[in-house]
Order: C-alpha cells, then sequence, then structure tokens
C-alpha cells in the first residue's frame, strides 16, 4: 500500500461510511418491522428519536460518498507518476484488477446516495414521515453495494506497488485494444454526433415541459431520458468529445481532461453529468409519492426543483462540450 495522506483519508473514510450505513440498516430493520406512528408504545417513540439521528448520520455518510468519487479520481490521477507507463488515471487505475471495478461501484453508489438524500430530503418536510420504510427499504439495498466498494477499494489500495509497470492511457482508449473502452473509442464519429445533440435535446425539451406541466408521464420520461443522456454523453465523451480537448485525433482518454494542462475542465465535466443525473432521477423517484395527502404540495415543489438543477447542469455541460468543438482549428471530418 502506498501511504499518501489522500490514500489513507479514502482508506479511513470508506471504513467509516461503511459502519454509519450498517448501523443505520440495523435499526432500519427494526423500523421495517415495527414503525407505526399511530402507536404510542416505547418502541415506537424510540424509533422516532432514532431516526433523527440516523437522518443526520446518514446526510453526513453519503455527503462524503458524494465527495470520494472526486477524491479517488484526484488520488489516482496524481499516483500516476509513481508507475512506469501511466500518464494520467487511466494508468492508475489499471495497475491491479480493482481499480476499474472500484470507480465504477463509486459511481454506482453516487447515484444511489443521491437518490436517497433526496428522498430523506422529502421525507422531512412531511409531518407524518410518509418515505421512511421507503428510504429505509433503499438504504438497505445499498448497504452492499457501500460495503463492496469498501472491500474492492482496499483491495486496490492495498495492492498498489510503486514502480508497476502499467499501460499508459493511449493504448488503453485506443480502437486496437479490447474492452469496454476499447469499444467505446471505435464508435464512429459523425453517428455519435448526431446521436449525442438528439438525446440532449429531447432531454432538455422534456424537461422543460414537465417543469411548465407538472405532469407524471411527463416526468418519468424525463428522469428515464436523463439517465440515457448520461450513459451516451460518457459514449461520447470517449468517442469524440475528447478528441477536440486535446486537438489529437487518436486521444480518447476520458482522464486527461480531469489535468492541469486542460484546465481541470474535466471536473466540471463530470461534476454536471454526475449532478444532473442524480437530480434527474430523483424526479421519477418522487412521481409515485405525488398523490400522498401530506406530500401532495412538497413533491411537485420538490420535482421542479430537481428538473431546473438538471437543466442548469446538463445545459453547462452542452455548452461546455459544444464550445470545445466549435473554438478549435481542430476538425474532425468524414470520421
Amino acid at each position: 500500500m502506498i501511504m499518501q495522506p489522500a490514500v489513507i483519508a479514502l482508506f479511513i473514510g470508506s471504513i467509516i461510511v461503511s459502519y454509519m450505513v450498517l448501523y443505520a440498516a440495523w435499526y432500519g430493520v427494526s423500523i421495517l418491522r415495527n414503525w407505526d406512528l399511530q402507536d404510542g408504545s416505547e418502541l415506537q417513540l424510540s424509533l422516532e428519536r432514532k431516526t433523527y439521528l440516523i437522518s443526520t448520520i446518514m446526510s453526513y455518510a453519503f455527503g462524503f460518498q458524494l465527495l470520494s468519487l472526486f477524491l479517488f479520481i484526484f488520488t489516482a490521477d496524481k499516483l500516476s507518476s509513481l508507475f512506469v507507463g501511466a500518464m494520467c488515471a487511466a494508468g492508475t487505475l489499471n495497475v491491479n484488477g480493482f481499480g476499474y471495478p472500484t470507480i465504477l461501484l463509486k459511481i454506482f453508489n453516487f447515484l444511489l446516495g443521491g437518490v436517497w438524500l433526496i428522498l430523506n430530503y422529502t421525507d422531512n418536510r412531511a409531518v407524518d414521515y410518509p418515505l421512511i420504510k421507503t428510504k429505509y427499504l433503499l438504504l438497505l439495498i445499498i448497504t452492499p453495494f457501500i460495503f463492496a466498494e469498501m472491500f474492492t477499494q482496499g483491495a486496490y489500495f492495498l495492492n498498489l506497488k510503486a514502480n508497476i509497470i502499467t499501460s499508459c492511457c493511449g493504448s488503453l482508449f485506443s480502437p486496437e485494444s479490447t474492452g469496454i473502452g476499447a469499444s467505446l473509442t471505435a464508435l464512429p464519429g459523425i453517428p455519435m454526433k448526431i446521436l449525442f445533440c438528439a438525446v440532449m435535446t429531447i432531454t432538455l425539451m422534456s424537461g422543460l415541459y414537465f417543469f411548465l406541466k407538472s405532469r407524471a408521464l411527463a416526468g418519468l420520461f424525463f428522469s428515464i431520458m436523463t439517465l440515457v443522456t448520461f450513459a451516451v454523453s460518457i459514449a461520447a465523451l470517449i468517442s469524440f468529445i475528447s478528441l477536440y480537448f486535446y486537438e489529437l485525433p487518436t486521444h480518447h482518454c476520458p482522464f486527461c481532461i480531469l489535468q492541469k494542462e486542460y484546465h481541470y475542465i474535466g471536473y466540471l465535466i463530470y461534476s454536471t453529468l454526475l449532478g444532473g443525473v442524480v437530480a434527474g432521477t430523483g424526479v421519477g423517484m418522487l412521481i409515485p409519492f405525488r398523490y400522498i395527502e401530506s406530500l401532495y404540495e412538497i413533491v411537485p415543489r420538490i420535482q421542479k426543483l430537481l428538473t431546473l438543477m438538471t437543466l442548469i447542469l446538463y445545459l453547462i455541460f452542452a455548452v461546455i462540450t459544444i464550445c470545445a468543438m466549435l473554438f478549435t482549428d481542430f476538425r474532425l471530418e468524414g470520421y
């Protein structure tokens, strides 16, 4: 294990978050089995007091979970100088077999944690906690993934050995290579541009329609489109968008844009994408609860706020990428 402050912080932070989630899940089981707001028993009163504590604990735990994704990427990028062949986080993550599974789990948990915070925020706005069992059921679903992330990240850090020879991003994200990254780089540029523009336009228009009309079906469609847009945008980033930032026709790395040479623009790009998909998914998650009496006025208001957040974040992402393609001398034609 390489003893760097960021590595130690991530390692210890992951253990603490897992313990906090396990503690909350333990009481979550009791809440799922025994919660009854009409019951005045000592057990019910104890659960009501506990839920305040657990909500606060989970807000901090998932808050750290969201930040740890970017800290992990930043750390992987900084460690690249220790490994022969690595030029950025792509090479560092390839040092052993746990790097890429860890970042995928972190992205997945980022999404789940963000949705849980939205549910918790909505539930706390109502006087009768109508979503308390739903959010604790979701917490029980999240818990194994948090532990999987802790073990995978721990295995990754513990198996980091300095001076290991690894592959650079140029070979990992190359059409001649194998794997998902290589497949994404081989996607044809012009069809991907059309798909990216079409999906982004549909998402923004459907979000604007839902914001104005607030119809449930439109909200569900918008929520699904935010997930589709997220997946297509990541593929487009590797396929053709990254080429405009590097001004190189063969460099598809999704991590080099996080470096100083590119003004750390990657952090803004990924923040807008991840923030947008969490807020957009939250819109869809809240749709079944629009008709609960105590949430009748609360949910539409929160959904509008989440929709506005998604529209702004995705619009920022679209503007950044379109400007990168327009305001450069680099051109991709007939590709």
